[in-house]
């Protein structure tokens, strides 16, 4: 039966000399695995082009409820990035997002509200024109709302506890927590929304310390995310 879906790219794998499969954040299916074949063949109907990290999609598929590698019928970019496949800062946060996400959302079965954030926020970071240097923290910090582990937000707490997702007025045990002043900039950042993001003022160093603690309790919380290792490219960009 065939089924309309908007998607979102996650990862492209070459298979054979000419397809590819690709796993796609599917509207109505979750994260799917779909084969294309020819895409690589020089008047192929689809582009690889089209296939790129967090690309938007709208889709009709063919679905069945197998776990296996499924089909499509129709695929088109909507809405087509204007800016973020020509902008160096922008592609090098969607680079790093796209990693993150590959590894934090696994689900084989509908999530409309984590769909419709990650789909929201690329939409909005691919019509921004300024001030998109923070987005990757304001993403990270929102993310964790729809994945499971959104912190508690207690007011006047010094220290942040990571394991346990509370803000805390006395140090925890161990060494995954945050200290002043980078609970008060995490705090910042669970406080804000996309629409005000200029008024997060973050030095260099305080940006990758916050992406290293973000990404710390992001492993704490997911089971085998691993190492991350794009957003030492990421920060090259931005400093």
């Amino acid at each position: 039966m065939l089924h309309k879906t908007r998607g979102i790219v996650f990862k492209t794998t070459d298979y054979g000399e000419s397809s590819v499969i690709v796993q796609i954040f599917t509207e109505k299916f979750g994260l799917q695995s779909y084969i294309i074949n020819g895409v690589k063949k020089p008047r192929a109907k689809l582009s690889r082009n089209m296939l790129q990290p967090l690309h938007l999609l709208d889709l009709v598929v063919y679905h069945k409820n197998t776990g296996q590698v499924q089909r499509i019928s129709e695929l088109r970019n909507s809405p087509v990035l204007q800016s973020i496949p020509y902008d160096v800062i922008k592609s090098s946060i969607v680079l790093f997002l796209n990693e993150v996400l590959y590894k934090a959302v696994r689900q084989q079965s509908a999530d409309e509200n984590l769909f419709d954030f990650v789909f929201n926020a690329i939409e909005w970071l691919d019509n921004q024109t300024e001030g998109v240097t923070n987005f990757h923290l304001l993403f990270l910090s929102r993310l964790t709302r729809y994945l499971g582990f959104h912190p508690d937000q207690a007011i006047n707490a010094d220290y942040f506890d990571m394991k346990n997702g509370v803000f805390s007025k006395y140090k925890p045990e161990g060494f995954s927590y945050l200290s002043p002043p980078h609970t008060q900039n995490f705090y910042s950042l669970l406080q804000c929304s996309f629409e005000h993001i200029d008024q997060l003022k973050f030095s260099n160093d305080e940006r990758r310390y916050l992406v290293q603690k973000l990404l710390e309790y992001y492993a704490l919380h997911i089971e085998g995310f691993g190492n991350i290792h794009s957003h030492e490219i990421l920060e090259e960009v931005l400093s």
